[in-house]
């Protein structure tokens, strides 16, 4: 399977002061979908921002390294250039346009997909979204704000669908929602990447979950990968089940370093 997006060896600096990534890389095969896991503050957030332009709206900036989209460089592109390209990120917290409806918010992306040539991607129609998500169709005419916590998500990953992306950016799609809301928008999240042929970087706090629909996944930890793999090896990684899966082998451990610390320890004692 082709390489659709790499990322190599990326540095990443806020405030011209703060080191977030250190030499992060990590690869996306198209059409397939790619966990990035940690624990909070590990730099899951800011290598999606990265990726997909955002950085500078936040004081950061892109220090060393480079991200290839397409077998081609993209460090350093607008937000709207990658998003034209089929780079479409959807944010941490939904971000809907709550004063508009449901329809309104499915209609603004249409201006992304404007000036793209033969080639590009198409993205979905609203009456395709509601295909995938028929609540929305049953609120197509309600005012955004006023949707719940799983239908807002729903509607930011519908808008994004809209967009016509090749690679789909997801920053915690699972954030504040019950585990029967979770389980429903991952299986579609899985769908659409199988009928759609959409590729999807996923960071998620949900280990479990998103090692279940990803092919492989990636675990960040101080702004780097730590370790990565197929998901079916990491979900029997014992490490990986006593830090992330809540499977404790009896001894407490504040981050996946600490545990591997504790083990390196524990062989040298012995």
């Amino acid at each position: 399977m082709p390489v659709l997006l790499s990322v190599n060896n990326l540095e990443v600096v806020y405030n011209h002061a703060v080191l977030v990534l250190k030499g992060l890389s990590l690869e996306v095969p198209a059409g397939e979908i790619v966990a990035l896991l940690g624990t909070n503050g590990a730099g899951k957030s800011t290598a999606l921002k990265a990726i997909s332009g955002l950085l500078p709206l936040e004081d950061g900036a892109v220090t060393d390294g480079d991200i290839r989209y397409q077998d081609r460089s993209v460090r350093g592109w607008l937000p709207h250039r990658l998003a034209r390209a089929g780079l479409v990120q959807v944010l941490e917290g939904r971000r809907i346009f709550e004063d508009l409806t449901v329809e309104e918010n499915l209609a603004v992306p249409l201006y992304a997909r404007k000036g793209r040539g033969p080639d590009g991607p198409e993205g979905l129609e609203a009456e395709a979204v509601y295909a995938y998500f028929p609540r929305l169709k049953e609120r197509r005419r309600q005012t955004a704000g006023y949707l719940s916590g799983g239908e807002q998500q729903m509607l930011a990953i519908g808008r994004a669908l809209v967009a016509g992306p090749r690679l789909l950016l997801l920053d915690e799609p699972s954030l504040g929602l019950s585990p029967l809301l979770v389980e429903e928008i991952f299986g579609i999240l899985r769908k659409i990447n199988r009928q759609e042929a959409v590729t999807m970087l996923l960071v998620e706090q949900n280990a479990a979950m998103a090692l279940e629909i990803a092919s492989r996944g990636y675990i960040m930890e101080g702004g780097k990968v730590v370790l990565d793999g197929p998901s079916e090896v990491l979900l029997r990684d014992r490490d990986v089940q006593e830090f992330y899966l809540g499977v404790r082998s009896g001894h407490a451990a504040g981050s996946y370093r600490d545990v591997k610390h504790y083990k390196r320890r524990k062989r040298w004692l012995s």
